[in-house]
């Protein structure tokens, strides 16, 4: 399949006209019963219900310039480059590790995701987990549930064995974004002592929640009773729970993960539970998904409870998450990218052209739009802080060597003053360029884009507004029609 090339868009798209109506799939579902309200007006609603682009039928490939996604489809650059007019990506949830974000943002693609649904539910479920894990309730429940029969205090300390008191104990959280502090505030109610590893974030923060500040992962590990994780999961961090750092965890102590799978490494965890170095543990999340109780490393592990990654789940934050995602695509079709968009993950993509650049000189001409400036933030937290590129060094001037002896009111010896400092500059550019060379393909939006250009008239719902019946089959169309 040929290659999706990158693009520079000026004021339409460069595929051309737009259908009345865009096409936007939910890739990864079916149910489209709360996103058809939000969108009817604007755009076709389609549903593909795959595991892969290649359950994708080839009319959304080809047409749908909106996906909306859950995370249960990988898209990959390969996987991108198969469609031909998508303009953007809602991700379904919070994390957007099951899409290459920077291959999106080559191709033009925006992608968005929606990281202020389920705060109190994933706080609840991770409370909840600890209180299991310090009460063993889960497991006495099960005792009861399979008929063992309690009749002295012996039998219930034997099945109690490993309960433990919260209060004093210290509760280290490894990352403190939204759930995080939604946790540290649930937790001190108990009597935690909590404590907190981010080197992300700024002084003070430990100050008006009233925490305590760790500053190396190593000293939380050390301290903590029981450890929760609350951070994304990227190429720095993955496997953040591993042979080493079990090692640095106090004897006994608890694990909860309600983040990311691929913060753990299960072989690692299944054997420190079975020696007992790891008391109990709690995921809600797992690298292998959907998570197989009969299969794997933790299959045979002991003390571990594992749910089914649905602690952001509750009737209103589905409902209030499918709204934020459909709403968030809608802007985009009404409005202008990325200047509409919330929650834009790879913004830095779309940034404009400094007005100044266009009297950059020779730098200005050679570089694309922008390349004489790091990006201006990262989607990532683990890069390094940005500045400016100085191409001269300490300053500019250093291009240009002093002009010879007795030349100062020579007009050629000033020409070649200039020739020099052209030179001079064009040595420090990457390769040289022919003189009747091409500028280069810019793979950023040029300063005219509009965005999504869509300019859609509001208007009554269109009956019509639907995929030929030829491919129902196999790309479903929600009907707007209230089941």
């Amino acid at each position: 399949m040929p290659k999706r090339s990158r693009i520079d868009v000026k004021g339409s798209f460069a595929n051309g006209p737009l259908q009345a109506r865009p096409l936007v799939a939910l890739l990864d579902g079916r149910d489209c019963s709360i996103e058809m309200p939000i969108l009817k007006d604007v755009a076709t609603v389609a549903f593909c219900d795959a595991q892969s682009t290649s359950e994708i039928h080839e009319k959304v490939l080809n047409e749908a310039v909106g996906a909306l996604m859950w995370h249960t489809i990988i898209l990959t650059k390969e996987d991108l480059e198969k469609f031909k007019a998508l303009r953007i990506i809602v991700r379904i949830g919070s994390g957007t590790d099951n899409i290459d974000v920077k291959a999106a943002g080559e191709l033009g693609i925006a992608v968005c995701n929606v990281p202020g649904y389920g705060v109190e539910e994933v706080a609840d479920t991770t409370m909840c987990l600890i209180l299991n894990l310090y009460r063993r309730t889960y497991w006495l429940a099960n005792m009861v549930r399979e008929g063992k029969k309690f009749t002295g205090p012996e039998q219930v300390r034997e099945a109690a064995h490993g309960c433990a008191r919260i209060r004093g104990d210290t509760l280290g959280l490894v990352g403190l974004g939204r759930i995080g502090s939604a946790v540290a505030l649930r937790a001190k109610a108990f009597g935690f002592n909590v404590i907190f590893y981010d080197p992300y974030l700024p002084d003070g923060i430990d100050k008006s929640l009233g925490l305590t500040r760790v500053y190396t992962l190593q000293d939380l590990l050390f301290q903590s009773d029981c450890v929760s994780l609350h951070c994304t999961l990227n190429e720095h961090n993955h496997h953040l729970i591993n042979e080493f750092t079990i090692k640095q965890m106090r004897p006994g102590a608890f694990l909860v993960n309600t983040a990311r799978g691929g913060l753990v490494d299960d072989e690692t965890l299944a054997l420190a539970l079975k020696q007992g170095r790891i008391r109990a543990a709690a995921l809600d999340v797992h690298e292998n998904e959907p998570y197989n109780v009969f299969q794997g490393a933790l299959k045979d592990a002991p003390n571990l409870i594992c749910t089914p990654h649905a602690a952001f789940f509750s009737d209103a934050s589905a409902t209030e998450l499918r709204e934020m995602a459909a709403t968030e695509i809608r802007r985009a079709i009404v409005g202008n990218i990325p200047e509409v968009l919330r929650n834009c993950v790879n913004k830095e993509y779309f940034m404009r052209t400094p007005p100044t650049a266009a009297a950059g000189g020779v730098a200005a001409a050679v570089y694309p739009e922008g390349a004489l400036h790091h990006r201006a933030h990262s989607t990532t937290p683990h890069d390094g802080p940005h500045s400016t590129t100085n191409l001269g060094g300490s300053s500019s001037s250093a291009l240009a060597p002093p002009p010879p002896a007795g030349a100062n009111n020579s007009v050629a010896a000033a020409a070649a003053a200039v020739a020099a400092a052209a030179a001079a500059a064009a040595a420090l550019l990457p390769s040289p360029v022919p003189p009747n060379a091409a500028l280069p393909t810019v793979p950023h939006l040029s300063p005219q884009v509009g965005g999504m250009p869509l300019g859609i008239h509001l208007s009554a719902p269109d009956p019509n507004n639907h995929l030929s019946s030829s491919i129902k089959s196999e790309v479903k169309v929600e009907s707007t029609e209230t089941p």
